[in-house]
């Protein structure tokens, strides 16, 4: 089952290495990382997605919230949080291709970034299906290049992860 967790954590050095050290102990994968600062500098947000039982998540849930510089740890619900990803990606651009690549952009809502006569770049911003769906897209064109983000997430509504 996959989960989204979220941290708060002090922005200091070593933080990050203690969390990722925490799953490789437990022998557990971390599906996607996404750290960044928050509205005050002194704090970075966590988002981790992973797959696992409910007594695995638990049990990491646990080993996080006891982890040095750690404030707040919390499951995200799928039902109430909002997740995106970003996807930047360059296909190969030819003339039997490019009509297509465009289009596809159009429909996936992404935006071109680069562009010549050899490649295109789009950025692809939704949910992780999304993300998957328009790579399935691409492949037939030609992919050169691309990397994603991991997930971030926020919880809907008035609810915040607070230190």
């Amino acid at each position: 089952m996959r989960s989204v967790i979220a941290v708060y954590v002090e922005n200091k050095y070593g933080v990050l290495a203690r969390v990722s050290g925490l799953f490789m102990r437990k022998g557990f994968n971390i599906d996607s990382l996404t750290v960044g600062e928050t509205e005050d500098p002194d704090y970075s947000r966590i988002t981790i997605t992973m797959c696992g039982d409910d007594y695995v998540r638990e049990q990491l849930i646990n080993q996080l919230k006891k982890l040095h510089n750690v404030k707040k740890v919390k499951l995200l619900q799928a039902d109430s949080s909002v997740e995106r990803e970003l996807l930047l990606i360059k296909v190969r651009n030819t003339a039997q291709t490019r009509s297509d690549i465009m289009a596809a952009a159009e429909v996936y809502r992404g935006k071109i970034i680069d562009y010549s006569t050899d490649s295109m770049c789009i950025e692809i911003t939704g949910e992780s299906s999304k993300i998957k769906a328009f790579i399935d897209v691409m492949k037939p064109l030609g992919i050169v290049e691309m990397c994603r983000t991991g997930v971030v997430a926020l919880e809907r509504n008035e609810t915040i992860l607070e230190k």
